[in-house]
C-alpha cells in the first residue's frame, strides 16, 4: 500500500490498545501569539514549551525578517528581543507564512499600522484560503490592505493611520479578533470586538500579561490605543488541540487508562471534553493551580476505555472545539447511534474542507454518514474496514483517520501526510509509544 506518487504517506496496522504517560509538544496558538506579542514589547521575552513545529516556525522566521532579534538556546525555549510598537523594520522580501493560516491573519493585523509596505504568501494551501474576513475590519479602521479575489498574497500599504472601531463580528473566529485587537494596539482610541459566541481568548490572556489593559464585558473585549507591551516570560503548556486524538485515542482503546501530562485546558478550547463525556467518556482532569487568573488553565488528563453513545451536538460547543472535530467524528464514527452537528461551516475553510473531507474518509471507511452544508450526520456503532484515505494534506484529517484504525478491520493508509509535522512534531514517535501500528511511508 506504499503511494506511487511518492507523497508523504501512513501505514496503519488495524487494532491495538492504549496505555502509559503521554506528554504532547506545546500549544501552537499560543506559541505564535507569544512570539508576536514578545517581538512588540519593550524588554526580553523568555518562552519555554515553544512548538518547534513549521508553522511557528514561520512566524518566528517572519519576525527575523521584520528585524526582531530571536535565540533559541534550547529546541523548546525561545529569546525574543522586543523592538517595541515602534521598532519594526520593512523586510526586503514577501513573507512566508507556509501552511499556517493563524500566522498571516494575525500579521495582517500586526503589520496593518506599520509606516512599510508588507506581503504575506504561503504554500499552495495557504494560497487557497479565504483572507477578507480579516481584511474587511482592518479597512474598517483605515487599513490598506488588498487580497487576491479574497484570498493571498496578502498586500499591505504602509503607512496608514488607523481608528479604533466597534466590531460586531459576524462569526465568532479567535483569528479575527486577535488580528482586530493587534490593529487596535497602534490605533487612536477604542477599538472593542463584540462576538456572537466564545472563542478562544489566548490573545486577550496574553496581552493582559505583557501588561496591556483590557476591558471585558459580557461578549465583548476592548483596549485603548497607544499602550506599552512589557516583556514577560511565557511558558506555553501542551497543545489541547493535539491531546485531542489522544483523548480519543484512550476512549476506544486504554482498557488500563491513559495519561496525558500538563496539557493547557482554556474553557475557550476544551469543548471536546463536553461532547465525549456527553457520549459517555470516562474523561478526569487533575487541576494544575495557575500563578495569576490570567494564566492559561493546565492539567493531566486520564481516559479510559468507554462504551460511546451518539448525540447531537449543541451549536455553542462548536466554537470551543471547532479544531477538533475531526477526531470527534472519528468518535462518533465509533459510537452506538447516531450524531448530529450543525453551524460548523466554519470547517469549510480550514486546511481543507474539513467537512466534505471527513464524510469521503468515513464513506471510504464504511461509515454511514451525510454531509450537510454546516455539519454532518454520522450513524456509528458498526465499526470500521479498512482503505485509503485522501487526507487532502490537512494534517489533522491525517491524525483523525491515524487513530480510527484502532477500531478498524484492516490496515488504514492515509496519503498526503507531510504537514503532519507543521502543527505535531513527533506525532508519529507519540503514537507508537501509545501503543498505535503507525508508519511512514
Amino acid at each position: 500500500m506504499t503511494s506511487t506518487t511518492g507523497e508523504a504517506c501512513f501505514r496503519v496496522a488495524p487494532g491495538g490498545r492504549i496505555a502509559g504517560e503521554l506528554t504532547v509538544p506545546g500549544d501552537k496558538s499560543i506559541s505564535h501569539r507569544a512570539l508576536m506579542l514578545g517581538a512588540l514589547a519593550e524588554g526580553d521575552t523568555e518562552i519555554s514549551g515553544f512548538l518547534a513545529g513549521e508553522d511557528c516556525l514561520s512566524t518566528l522566521r517572519a519576525l527575523a525578517a521584520l528585524g526582531v532579534g530571536i535565540e533559541r538556546p534550547e529546541r523548546s525555549s525561545v529569546r525574543v528581543h522586543g523592538v517595541g510598537m515602534e521598532g519594526l523594520r520593512g523586510a526586503s522580501a514577501p513573507l512566508d507564512m507556509g501552511n499556517a493560516g493563524t500566522a498571516m491573519r494575525l500579521f495582517m493585523g500586526l503589520l496593518a499600522p506599520q509606516p512599510f509596505d508588507s506581503q504575506l504568501i504561503g504554500d499552495a494551501s495557504l494560497m487557497r484560503r479565504p483572507m477578507e474576513r480579516v481584511a474587511a475590519p482592518l479597512r474598517q479602521m483605515g487599513a490598506r490592505i488588498e487580497t487576491l479575489e479574497g484570498r493571498p498574497p496578502v498586500r499591505i500599504r504602509g503607512g496608514a493611520s488607523l481608528a479604533g472601531i466597534e466590531f460586531p463580528m459576524p462569526v465568532a473566529s479567535a483569528q479575527v479578533k486577535s488580528a482586530v485587537l493587534l490593529a487596535g494596539l497602534r490605533a487612536r482610541g477604542r477599538t472593542r470586538v463584540i462576538e456572537p459566541a466564545p472563542s478562544r481568548d489566548h490573545t486577550e490572556r496574553m496581552l493582559a500579561s505583557f501588561a496591556v489593559r483590557l476591558t471585558r464585558e459580557g461578549s465583548s473585549v476592548a483596549l485603548e490605543g497607544g499602550q506599552r507591551l512589557r516583556a514577560t516570560s511565557v511558558r506555553v503548556p501542551g497543545d489541547f488541540s493535539s491531546a485531542a486524538f489522544f483523548i480519543v485515542a484512550g476512549c476506544l482503546a486504554a482498557e488500563q487508562g491513559l495519561l496525558l501530562r500538563n496539557v493547557g485546558v482554556n474553557p475557550t478550547r476544551t469543548g471536546l471534553l463536553e461532547m465525549l463525556r456527553s457520549m459517555g467518556a470516562d474523561i478526569r482532569l487533575h487541576r494544575h493551580a495557575s500563578d495569576t487568573p490570567d494564566a492559561e488553565p493546565t492539567a493531566d488528563i486520564e481516559v479510559h476505555k468507554s462504551q460511546l453513545r451518539g448525540i447531537r451536538v449543541p451549536e455553542s460547543l462548536v466554537a470551543l472545539s471547532i479544531d477538533e472535530f475531526p477526531i470527534f467524528f472519528v468518535a462518533a464514527a465509533l459510537a452506538e447511534g447516531e450524531t448530529l452537528v450543525r453551524g460548523a461551516q466554519e470547517l469549510r475553510v480550514k486546511e481543507s474542507d474539513r467537512l466534505a473531507a471527513m464524510a469521503e474518509g468515513l464513506s471510504r471507511l464504511g461509515v454511514e454518514n451525510r454531509l450537510l452544508e454546516d455539519g454532518l450526520w454520522i450513524r456509528g456503532g458498526t465499526g470500521l474496514e479498512g482503505g485509503c484515505i485522501e487526507s487532502r494534506g490537512d494534517h489533522r484529517i491525517a491524525m483523525a483517520f491515524a487513530i480510527a484504525a484502532l477500531a478498524a478491520r484492516a490496515p488504514i493508509e492515509i496519503r498526503d501526510v507531510a504537514n503532519v509535522a507543521t502543527s505535531f512534531p513527533g506525532f508519529l514517535e507519540l503514537a507508537r509509544a501509545a501503543g498505535l501500528g503507525v508508519e511512514a511511508t
